[in-house]
């Protein structure tokens, strides 16, 4: 349930006004965990919610006109951060792990998602080194963003279940100590 209740935050995370200097969104963070902890079926709607999410704001929010392509890479990206999580959080659950994800989430979207607005010719950078480069260095503030929000998402979506299943044991070690 906590996984369904993080893409629900995620996908209120983009569609609800917020600071455009915070740009706190919990998606990375949400995914990771839903693919972590749901089984690849499950994994559809998510993915159908964001998509919808994208749609919603490019054509209501924005209001630009939509072109499906524009986002094919980050749609993909979407996928593929389940999978992150599911391959490394499913079975085995440690501080190195989330650690990794926590990065590796937020630095595949990067690399994807800015990729994929620079190939797709709909934001104006010239194809070439020098707009890729450009691409790349006008994210960076995105990128931060994406790193804080999805170690706090991580840290609070797999760390508070440890801290309380630790202060439970906490009691019953003190209990069969003083026997």
């Amino acid at each position: 349930m906590v996984a369904y209740l993080l893409v629900l935050i995620a996908v209120l995370s983009r569609v609800l006004p917020h600071a455009a200097w915070l740009n706190f969104t919990a998606v990375t963070g949400g995914l990771i965990y839903f693919g972590a902890r749901r089984s690849w079926r499950e994994m559809l709607a998510p993915l159908a919610a964001l998509i919808a999410a994208d749609c919603f704001l490019t054509t209501a929010v924005y209001h630009y006109s939509f072109h499906w392509a524009a986002y094919a890479t980050t749609w993909a990206w979407y996928a593929a951060a389940m999978a992150l999580g599911w391959i490394l959080l499913h079975s085995r659950t440690s501080f190195a792990r989330v650690a990794a994800g926590a990065l590796l989430g937020p630095t595949s979207f990067f690399v994807v998602s800015n990729y994929g607005v620079w190939a797709s010719g709909f934001n104006g950078y010239p194809h070439t080194l020098a707009g890729l480069w450009t691409c790349y260095v006008a994210a960076i503030p995105f990128y931060r963003n994406d790193l804080v929000a999805t170690s706090i998402v991580l840290a609070a979506a797999f760390g508070l279940p440890a801290l309380v299943r630790q202060m439970s044991l906490v009691p019953a070690k003190v209990a069969a100590t003083n026997k």
